[in-house]
């Protein structure tokens, strides 16, 4: 029970973004008793993370299968952290492009193209990449970020507004003889 609570503990770690914090809370006196395969995994995908390595931390999840998908917990973490992980890295890797190649992209980060492209359209989707894939030529187009447009809030108030409008009016109207 307490070596599952520890290498929660653990994960959590990693997914708020201090893998570092791993080693201290591994090496700790009281954790020291709990020492074996399953707290070393973890120490590993902190490893991966803070090297920002998705094929590091692919190759861990592979080295250690039985352990990681033994626990759904972590096993669905873990796919969340290498989702973000491939988020952060792509990001990181079109950042000081305005058109780029998909496949330039594919091989720096070192994954294959069509993975690549599905992962760009999920960030252009999502709005956390605010540009287009041109799949004709293969490359992906970057757009400067435009601040928010405030003709389409001001319109979305309007209409919430006049939706209140309606509903007061329609409330009225049922209270009449």
């Amino acid at each position: 029970m307490a070596i599952t609570a520890l290498k929660y503990m653990l994960l959590c770690k990693i997914m708020l973004g201090i893998p570092e914090d791993v080693q201290s809370v591994v090496s700790g006196k009281m954790a020291l008793k709990y020492s074996g395969i399953e707290l070393e995994v973890m120490q590993n995908i902190a490893k991966a993370c803070r090297s920002k390595s998705i094929s590091e931390l692919e190759r861990v999840v592979e080295e250690h299968r039985q352990h990681v998908s033994a626990d759904p917990i972590v096993k669905s973490h873990l796919e969340a952290l290498n989702s973000a992980l491939l988020e952060k890295n792509l990001l990181q890797i079109i950042e000081p492009y305005s058109k780029v190649e998909v496949q330039h992209v594919a091989r720096e980060i070192k994954l294959p193209q069509d993975e690549v492209e599905r992962k760009l359209s999920r960030l252009i989707l999502d709005k956390s990449l605010n540009g287009i894939l041109d799949q004709g030529q293969g490359v992906l187009i970057v757009y400067e970020n435009s601040g928010s447009d405030q003709t389409y809030s001001t319109g979305l108030e309007v209409i919430s507004r006049m939706g209140k409008v309606v509903d007061s009016l329609y409330s009225q109207t049922k209270q009449l003889p």
